[in-house]
């Protein structure tokens, strides 16, 4: 049986040292200080693991998806959260002004999806907003629901609403036992899961075309997850027989050695034996289609990153190279002039990227190869 991780309250609430994302990157980059740092050995180097691939520099291209992460409240604290996300959060969460900007920003772009995250995404006052309106536009809309909320008191209609949007749900649901689900999420979380998906069932999520419903793995040890369409068999089986669930396919997504994870692991005396995993099973063609590369992030105060996770180290886009300055928030531009300049842009690279590049690779859709 799988060790359950701890359950704890949000780094930031705690007051720990790795809540400043500063003392993670001294982490990852071998520079630690402070805490358990005599555990941290010389960091990875993933720009050479690039280079001997022929892949650097990483560069983004097209921009297909606008990641919109609205806040970081969240009705739950889940021990794997890389957003330390939680419901002690709740001063960071997305202005309407903001809002407003990233709708401009989408329509602007031509980008097929808006990924709405969180945190809790549905706790944000001005998600029915970004839901509606970006479906006007007759864009693609997913929103990455941790399925409790579905069960909290004032989302009872949040499913219909969705629903009604032809909204995407891709949910967590680390386990398809409530044990280990449980020891990631905290007691009781697997069974009111079961219900909301139960509930979305009803309305015709993970049955019908039209309403697609994605669940996402990610390991409860320090582990790489096991191939993605084996295990999605393995879901698809057991819910249905089990609970009579049903949905449409899979994510597998590595947990990324930052924030909460990160402090497990050094807690535990694991980061270099993880991190020695990860490096070792860098793939190059998995590393040449990571997300970042056709995905811009958008923090929720408007802050841009290359992705979710570069977001949560406050690590923001790479300098323009003697361009002028780059953009570095949707309201320091213009939506038309912003787009022009982010673009074709270098990405930002760590030792935690290797998290996205080991194995089959790992993304906000899964699996890469």
């Amino acid at each position: 049986m799988v060790q359950p991780l701890p359950r704890v309250k949000t780094l930031s609430r705690r007051g720990h040292a790795l809540a400043d994302p500063a003392a993670q990157l001294r982490v990852l980059s071998g520079r630690p200080s402070g805490e358990k740092s005599d555990r941290v050995s010389a960091a990875p180097d993933f720009d050479g693991a690039l280079a001997d691939a022929g892949l650097a520099p990483l560069s983004a291209g097209s921009l297909d998806t606008l990641q919109v992460n609205v806040g970081k409240l969240c009705n739950m604290t889940c021990a794997h959260c890389h957003v330390d996300a939680g419901p002690d959060r709740k001063a960071e969460n997305m202005s309407a002004e903001t809002a407003e900007v990233v709708l401009e920003l989408l329509e602007v772009s031509g980008a097929g999806t808006l990924d709405l995250t969180g945190g809790a995404p549905e706790m944000n006052p001005h998600f029915r907003r970004l839901v509606t309106v970006a479906r006007g536009l007759g864009r693609h809309v997913i929103d990455r629901c941790n399925l409790t909320i579905l069960m909290a008191k004032g989302y009872e209609e949040m499913p219909a609403f969705l629903a009604e949007q032809g909204v995407e749900i891709v949910a967590s649901l680390p386990c398809y036992t409530a044990d280990n689900c449980d020891a990631q999420r905290g007691d009781g979380a697997f069974m009111k899961s079961i219900a909301a998906l139960r509930m979305l069932n009803a309305l015709g999520y993970g049955t019908t075309a039209d309403l697609p419903l994605t669940l996402v793995y990610n390991p409860v040890g320090p582990s790489l997850p096991p191939p993605q369409g084996q295990l999605e068999a393995d879901y698809k089986t057991r819910l249905a027989e089990d609970f009579d669930v049903r949905f449409t396919r899979l994510f597998t997504i590595t947990n990324m050695p930052i924030s909460r994870y990160l402090d497990h692991l050094l807690e535990t005396g694991k980061y270099e034996m993880y991190m020695e995993k990860l490096t070792a099973a860098f793939n190059p063609a998995a590393a040449a289609g990571v997300m970042c590369r056709t995905t811009l992030s958008v923090n929720w105060d408007g802050s841009l990153s290359d992705c979710d996770f570069n977001q949560m180290l406050d690590l923001p886009l790479a300098d323009s190279r003697g361009k002028g300055a780059r953009p570095r928030n949707i309201h320091d531009a213009p939506p038309a002039e912003l787009l022009k300049a982010v673009l074709d842009r270098p990405v930002v690279t760590g030792s935690h990227c290797f998290g996205c590049t080991a194995g089959a690779g790992s993304g906000c859709t899964g699996a890469i190869l």
